[in-house]
């Protein structure tokens, strides 16, 4: 589809963006040219193509504020999508003096600009299994995880050794029965809440998608109450037992000793579920209900199960907030506050552990110490060289590559009996960790981002190597997956867009989806999800068997693109697909369709780089890789603030991806690059912008 006007393009190209733009007094030229060249299709009469109405913008400075607007004019600018085919060429050094112009535009209206809210925000199921699980030092999860796409069989994940085993044990429990002789995932007698969902385009802790329904809260209010009452909560598995539930040590002053001990517990671990030092009162509060507990007859340790069950059920410990700094009344600077500390230890947990900080940035927190650069920069390192990073690798990229849609592909059984294994399994459980191993190797070796797209190695085990090959002789490794690490000489082979995961579900049962994997490459990849399709156009049907004797799949789609509403963003996704469609339905590699017709894979990228082949194809993406990096570091960003992002989010994205260019790649760098930025370091908490209402962009 169209998602910028055209004529408005060939009137900036003809005034040449003068200085007289961005005057006041330009305004009546401006509305002179908009008159002449534009409003006959966006703004007069009401038609408003591409949403924008070009009667709005009265002068220079209606433009600067809008960002988004200018973000995308520089971009369908330096990709050539405009001006379009119908329309002339730009010279290319006009082409470069329009951006250089447009950019410089848009970082002096971005350089004051607020920051999108982040509202208050509910911990997400699996944020939740893992506060409660550092909350109380337990030694496993209190409830089953499907989020977890793979599970590690061996203790593998050791990020401060730096290096991956060459080989490891895994298994896909969404995608398999239970794991035999493996101890039982989750406390007994606790169930856990329904699964958040990803948002469009997005994770799932974003803030304004973790609502709480009635129904919700009384799930949370239950399972609390579980948790306390499972007799898996013991001194065996729970290792904060001893300061927490045991009796206390007798004292010659056995009254005011109970006091003054239930109150030493109460504050660590409020300090801990609430993320703040507790107010007096609260801590007064629960040792109040404590000790009237414990008079009518409950032992020390079934007053702290009553407790922290009530803790575990509080908005307190369920949702995070970031409030104005006490004090406060300039609202105008409200856009851009700095975080406090605490707000901070909070950010980097979530961001590093889902879940809440520790002792460690609490103490920090406490000492106002930990937003100094120096020891800031000491603690992400400590944090990332931690265990408990497993968890992002748990849950960021498997939701960045969308991996949850391989759970529902089912290829066709009678073209593809290769992909179907003993009991029905299905070679899917094994194509998802090739995947998610790399990411692991690429974490904790702290390599390029790069070697995500082009890594040179891969994993590999007996039933993947059979599916590559088309063939079902793999053996009977299906539960407990052993992965090997192994080289690649095969440019075909390697990285997170050809693997055979998302080859399998970019697909239907019985044929390839160009569009499907073209517009996953454009959302995943690049971070530029197209628009959705207009209402009225069809589903392509599945083929006759005419069609299937004679056409290709390009033929085929042929119809979807000749739409003048369909044309530009088809322009943009159909190379990404069509580059693809060597890979059949389940990632094996084919050079003729069953009908006998060659494969076409032929194109042309960000409309100025020809290709013909699926390598050509992949060393262009290679060359073009400040796309990547800039969309992979968005998601990261995105990610680890809980929001999507905005205009004044872009200075960020440029800045990390320059030195990503520069060689500061490592993933590890760029995170910490991240946790260390301005978006990072400072709130929103100005109520009048709440998600929801977002700028005009030009879509």
């Amino acid at each position: 589809m169209k998602t910028i006007f055209p004529a408005f393009i060939a009137f900036v190209l003809s005034a040449g963006i003068s200085s007289s733009l961005l005057a006041d007094d330009a305004s009546a030229s401006l509305q002179s040219a908009f008159k002449a060249r534009c409003v006959k299709c966006h703004g007069k009469g009401g038609k408003v193509k591409g949403k924008v109405n070009l009667l709005e913008l009265k002068s220079g400075n209606d433009l600067l504020a809008r960002p988004a607007l200018l973000q995308k004019l520089v971009t369908v600018l330096k990709d050539r999508e405009m001006p379009p085919k119908k329309e002339p060429a730009l010279p290319e050094a006009e082409r470069k003096h329009m951006v250089a112009r447009l950019q410089a535009m848009l970082r002096k209206t971005l350089k004051t600009r607020a920051f999108l809210p982040t509202p208050m925000r509910r911990m997400n199921r699996f944020q939740y299994n893992n506060a409660v699980v550092d909350l109380l030092e337990l030694d496993r999860q209190i409830f089953r995880l499907n989020e977890r796409l793979m599970r590690r069989r061996e203790d593998y994940f050791k990020p401060e050794t730096r290096k991956m085993p060459g080989q490891v044990r895994v298994s896909s429990r969404p995608l398999s029965k239970d794991i035999d002789n493996q101890r039982p995932e989750g406390f007994r007698g606790v169930a856990s809440f329904p699964q958040d969902q990803r948002a469009e385009h997005g994770f799932d802790n974003r803030a304004d998608h973790l609502t709480l329904s009635p129904l919700l809260m009384e799930s949370f209010l239950k399972l609390s109450q579980t948790i306390t009452e499972s007799p898996d909560l013991n001194a065996k598995e729970c290792r904060s037992w001893g300061w927490l539930f045991s009796p206390a040590e007798k004292k010659a002053d056995p009254g005011t000793a109970a006091a003054n001990e239930i109150r030493s517990r109460l504050r660590k671990l409020l300090r801990r579920a609430f993320r703040r030092v507790p107010e007096p009162a609260t801590v007064e509060r629960f040792a109040k209900f404590s000790e009237a507990q414990l008079s009518t007859g409950a032992t020390l340790e079934q007053a702290m199960r009553t407790v922290v069950g009530a803790i575990l059920g509080m908005p307190d410990f369920l949702y995070f907030y970031e409030l104005p700094d006490k004090g406060d009344s300039d609202n105008k600077d409200r856009g851009r506050q700095r975080i406090n500390d605490f707000e901070l230890a909070s950010r980097l947990a979530l961001f590093f552990w889902s879940s809440i900080p520790d002792d460690t940035l609490l103490d920090l927190a406490e000492a106002g110490k930990l937003s100094d650069p120096k020891i800031l920069s000491t603690q992400i390192d400590r944090m990332l060289n931690d265990r408990r990073t497993g968890r992002f690798c748990d849950n960021f990229p498997s939701q960045w590559l969308q991996l949850d849609r391989l759970i529902t592909s089912v290829p066709d059984h009678d073209k593809f009996p290769y992909f179907y294994l003993v009991d029905g399994y299905r070679t899917s459980m094994h194509m998802i960790s090739e995947p998610l191993l790399l990411f692991e190797t690429v974490y904790i070796e702290d390599r390029s981002i790069m070697d995500l797209l082009d890594p040179g190695f891969t994993w590999e085990n007996n039933m993947l190597r059979a599916n590559y090959a088309g063939n079902s002789k793999a053996g009977h490794d299906v539960v407990t997956q052993l992965f090997r690490r192994i080289p690649l000489n095969d440019p075909r082979r390697g990285g997170v867009i050809t693997c055979a995961a998302v080859m399998t579900m970019t697909a239907t049962p019985t044929r390839t989806q160009p569009i499907t994997r073209g517009a996953w490459v454009n959302a995943v990849i690049f971070n530029d999800p197209p628009e959705p399709p207009p209402a009225d156009v069809p589903p392509l049907p599945e083929a006759s068997k005419e069609d299937l004797e004679k056409l290709t799949i390009r033929e085929r789609l042929a119809a979807h693109r000749d739409r003048e509403d369909c044309a530009g963003c088809h322009n943009k996704i159909d190379p990404l697909g069509f580059a693809l469609e060597n890979y059949g339905p389940t990632g094996v590699w084919r050079e003729k369709y069953e009908n006998g017709r060659e494969v076409d894979v032929s194109g042309v990228l960000f409309n100025q780089h020809k290709f013909k082949t699926l390598v050509e194809f992949k060393q262009l993406l290679l060359k073009e890789k400040h796309r990547f990096i800039r969309g992979f570091i968005s998601h990261l960003l995105s990610y680890s603030l809980g929001r999507g992002l905005g205009p004044a989010d872009s200075p960020t994205l440029d800045e990390l991806t320059s030195r990503a260019l520069a060689g500061q790649d490592q993933l590890r760098v760029v995170l910490k690059g991240i946790a260390m930025s301005e978006p990072f370091l400072h709130k929103n908490t100005r109520l009048e912008l709440l998600p929801g209402k977002k700028e005009k962009t030009g879509k």
